[in-house]
């Protein structure tokens, strides 16, 4: 299973949690430091390989596929999760054109790692799966918030676009995270305790802000084609039930 942006925060989380059901993983990340730290805090040697990736590069997505493939001589799954973090951008009048592209990131990124890594996802024995990583925010904002909700609705309407084009060998899927506290899940230097509130908490019908692990049990369900062969196409939202919840003032 590739994945990208899989050496911080909820990509860790998914990496880590395909080693602990039994695969194999290839990170990509721009972090060095932090891809370095996964091999030696996992110590599964023979099924963990870090590579740096840009994802809004043609030339790394390719290079990225094309380690995996040397590493490993296959592809099963691929997890398209490296964006930009912070979804907050100036007023649209003083947003420049190519700040507005590089906050697109995660939708370029998807598109330029699912495109190389197709033609081998096709070849997995039990079908291959992709799994993108969208967000709440494709369906909800806050003011100054434009790229960021329009690369992860992107993100939502290109799974179920290429779910109907690769159908039935490849099966592409998107989960929407709510809030998840990755703190802990950074690069050793500043990872830290998340200091959450009890009024955070309160905030979600599950009682609790999630965690990385609450996605990466749902990514490795979606790649599992025992598990999930017959789900594809298809958004889920992963929040604790945040999004739900009528507000009022």
């Amino acid at each position: 299973v590739l994945v990208t942006g899989g050496a911080q925060g909820i990509g860790r989380g998914i990496a880590q949690a395909v080693i602990g059901a039994g695969g194999s993983v290839v990170i990509g990340d721009l972090d060095a430091d932090a891809g370095r730290a996964c091999l030696r805090e996992w110590g599964a040697p023979a099924r963990a390989l870090f590579r740096r990736l840009d994802v809004a590069s043609d030339r790394s997505a390719a290079a990225f596929v094309a380690a995996a493939l040397d590493r490993f001589g296959r592809i099963d799954g691929l997890v398209n999760n490296a964006g930009l973090p912070d979804p907050h951008v100036p007023p649209l009048e003083r947003l420049d054109p190519a700040e507005w592209n590089r906050r697109l990131s995660s939708l370029h990124g998807a598109f330029l790692c699912s495109r190389h890594a197709l033609p081998a996802l096709r070849q997995s024995p039990d079908g291959g799966a992709i799994v993108n990583i969208a967000s709440t925010r494709a369906h909800q904002s806050e003011p100054h918030s434009e790229a960021y909700a329009a690369a992860k609705g992107g993100l939502v309407a290109f799974t179920h676009a290429l779910a109907l084009s690769e159908g039935p060998k490849v099966r592409v899927n998107c989960i929407s995270p709510g809030w998840i506290a990755t703190e802990g899940w950074r690069a050793p230097a500043s990872r830290r305790k998340p200091k959450l509130t009890r009024r955070d908490h309160q905030q979600h019908p599950a009682g609790r802000v999630g965690t990385p692990e609450d996605i990466a049990a749902l990514a490795v369900h979606l790649l599992a084609p025992a598990l999930s062969g017959f789900i594809t196409g298809q958004e889920f939202v992963v929040d604790g039930g945040m999004t739900r919840r009528m507000h009022y003032v």
